[in-house]
């Protein structure tokens, strides 16, 4: 069944996240990531996590619509980048993408990976960063 409302979840609504849930979230993870490939190229490495102080960035979730506490990625565009991907043909019917704050977004992903940085993998648009992505098959357990 679909939810009704899309909100991002709760620290504490991630906290209850079953083993099954985030396997079910690494999965349709890893099919974003594949669909993403067809408009961005995204890198091989890690960078530094993009919470820096003097960042200009957009802070986002991509969710599951059947469990919106399954986070599948989060992205964090950088303002500046060029024009928006095609959202609703990369997410389809199953996921959708809801706009975070950089607190929400910083406590979100501490709670999900909590390793202290190198969680993002840079993404790339002609040629230049775009953005950061962070897909839930890098969760190697929760805090």
């Amino acid at each position: 069944m679909l939810a009704t409302s899309i909100r991002p979840p709760t620290i504490d609504e991630v906290r209850k996240l079953t083993v099954s849930d985030i396997a079910i979230a690494a999965g349709l993870a890893d099919s974003l990531r594949d669909r993403l490939r067809e408009y961005v190229n995204i890198d091989a490495f890690t960078v530094t996590d993009p919470f820096g102080e003097k960042d200009d960035c957009n802070y986002s979730v991509v969710m599951d619509r059947e469990n919106p506490n399954r986070i599948v990625a989060m992205i964090v565009n950088k303002k500046d980048s060029l024009p928006q991907l095609p959202w609703s043909a990369i997410l389809g019917e199953r996921l959708t993408r809801v706009s975070l704050s950089k607190e929400e977004a910083k406590a979100l992903k501490h709670e999900l990976m909590p390793k202290a940085t190198g969680n993002f993998y840079p993404y790339r648009r002609a040629g230049r960063i775009a953005g950061y992505l962070m897909f839930a098959f890098q969760i190697c357990g929760q805090r």
